[in-house]
């Protein structure tokens, strides 16, 4: 028995996501309010993902660079929801690119001399 589901099927998960994004989460990218449209538009994403996959698919998944949501199925009528905030710095160095090769240096002291 498929139901109808759709972001206010959801309604105390993304409860329990805005509770813990302001208690817990510092983000300089997004507002609480910013983040609660940005949660309904990731989770329709993921309900889009999880009505349209493939017949051996379980899960329905949409992401941006702070927040995953994932729709699993599982036996009941209602899908599972995940809500999981990325770890993410803004202030994290880019890495190098495939062309610049890292150099090793010798520590002073060390066996390799």
């Amino acid at each position: 028995m498929l139901i109808c589901v759709t972001a206010d099927t959801f309604k105390h998960e993304i409860a329990e996501a805005m509770k813990a994004y302001d208690k817990h989460v510092v983000c300089i990218d997004k507002t609480p309010d910013e983040f609660h449209a940005s949660l309904l538009s990731l989770l329709n994403k993921a309900i889009k993902a999880y009505e349209s996959r493939g017949p051996q698919l379980r899960h329905g998944i949409a992401l941006d660079r702070q927040v995953t949501v994932i729709l699993s199925q599982n036996d009941g009528p209602r899908p599972l929801c995940g809500i999981y905030f990325n770890l993410h710095s803004p202030y994290q160095k880019q890495s190098l690119p495939k062309t610049v090769k890292a150099v090793r240096e010798p520590i002073v002291g060390s066996q390799d001399e």
